[in-house]
């Protein structure tokens, strides 16, 4: 159904709620023409990572982006929050909507979702945009490890009870201070916070999170068989090479193409809209046009 935004919003977008899955999932939606492009956020985000560059991939597709269980203004009670969960939400939700096959797009901690999507649900998928991510199995887990460079905050949302400890009541210092100091405007980071601050608000996360140092064995095998066969581009930008090594290792049977954003951070979606789209475009539009 169609709902008032709770929170920011852009005036060529429409707001929706949909029950799938066991859970209801908040997503947006512009354009009307041309092969649907569905956009999956990473962590510390929501859909609204994506404001920026929907619009200008609106002027030639139909783009959905949702908010994942327990993210955004998606549901967040109890239930499962691993990757194979989120997964079938994006199946079911491209079934419910008659969208598919779509142009799957996802960055950072969603890999492993739509990673899944893609080799699970093939006829749900044109094909996968990997932006900033990687996989487990394929050396996403070593993000976790900080005594070779990886990220605390990733300890501490995998650790039960610890989240909820230290960061409730703390987002917006957490958001500001650490993960959006460099790249965020106040605007952006009030609306991720805003999300973030709600009871049980990083329960998405910490189940992403969880389940990506428990998956290793499982995206692997995926990788294997049935293997992924759809054409593929890889983005880097602040972790550079990391997530084209990855999907060439992850899809050898198929098409992988590359592209790096130099002297973009992470958040490439936010940093870099207007380059990012000349590129997810031009992707697309080859795949369309053959």
């Amino acid at each position: 159904m169609t709902t008032a935004p709770a929170g920011a919003t852009l005036p060529e977008i429409t707001h929706h709620l949909v029950e799938v899955n066991g859970t209801t999932l908040h997503y947006v939606a512009a354009g009307t023409g041309g092969t649907p492009i569905l956009l999956v956020h990473g962590f510390p985000e929501t859909w609204w990572a994506f404001h920026k560059l929907i619009p200008l991939l609106a002027e030639r597709h139909h783009v959905i982006a949702v908010d994942l269980r327990g993210f955004g203004d998606s549901d967040n009670g109890p239930a499962e929050y691993d990757s194979a969960t989120s997964a079938e939400d994006l199946h079911r939700l491209i079934g419910h909507l008659g969208l598919g096959p779509v142009h799957l797009t996802g960055q950072d901690i969603s890999g492993p979702t739509v990673f899944r999507l893609a080799t699970e649900h093939p006829s749900d998928v044109l094909s996968l945009t990997a932006i900033e991510t990687g996989l487990p199995g394929f050396g996403m887990e070593a993000l976790a490890d900080v005594t070779r460079g990886g990220a605390w905050y990733i300890g501490v949302l995998t650790t039960p009870g610890v989240p909820e400890m230290l960061l409730t009541g703390r987002e917006r210092e957490f958001l500001g201070q650490f993960a959006f100091a460099a790249t965020g405007e106040d605007a952006d980071i009030d609306e991720f916070a805003r999300t973030y601050a709600r009871p049980d608000g990083w329960r998405g996360a910490t189940g992403l999170y969880r389940s990506m140092l428990r998956e290793g064995s499982e995206i692997k095998a995926l990788a294997e068989a049935p293997g992924l066969t759809v054409p593929v581009l890889a983005v880097g930008a602040g972790g550079r090479t990391f997530t084209a090594t990855t999907m060439a290792q992850a899809a050898p049977a198929t098409e992988v193409s590359s592209a790096s954003l130099d002297g973009v951070g992470h958040y490439a979606a936010m940093q870099a809209p207007d380059e990012l789209a000349k590129i997810i475009l031009e992707f697309t539009g080859r795949i369309d046009a053959a």
